[in-house]
């Protein structure tokens, strides 16, 4: 999986989960202050996450380090080449 389809699957999941317009999706972006996630929307972004990728997140360490929507798209990339054998493309 390249980086680019992990960041379009990504990107669609903010859209359709959370409303946040394509134009506000980059990398810099801070998921608390900039895109207004809560603690309770990082639980629905694991699930969909989990839904989208197929990889359980939430007892993964690395997940809690994740600030920024570059850092979800660092992170699964990096998934992706550790793992390739459990991460699949979205349907």
């Amino acid at each position: 999986m390249t980086r680019e389809e992990i960041i379009q699957q990504v990107n669609t999941v903010f859209i359709d989960q959370f409303e946040i317009a394509a134009e506000k999706l980059t990398p810099e972006k801070n998921l608390f202050v900039d895109l207004g996630l809560d603690s309770l929307d990082i639980v629905d972004l694991l699930v969909e996450l989990h839904k989208t990728f197929g990889i359980a997140l939430r007892n993964n360490e690395e997940v809690r380090n994740v600030r920024t929507l570059g850092d979800v798209y660092d992170f699964l990339e990096k998934y992706a080449r550790e793992h390739p054998e459990e991460i699949r493309a979205a349907k």
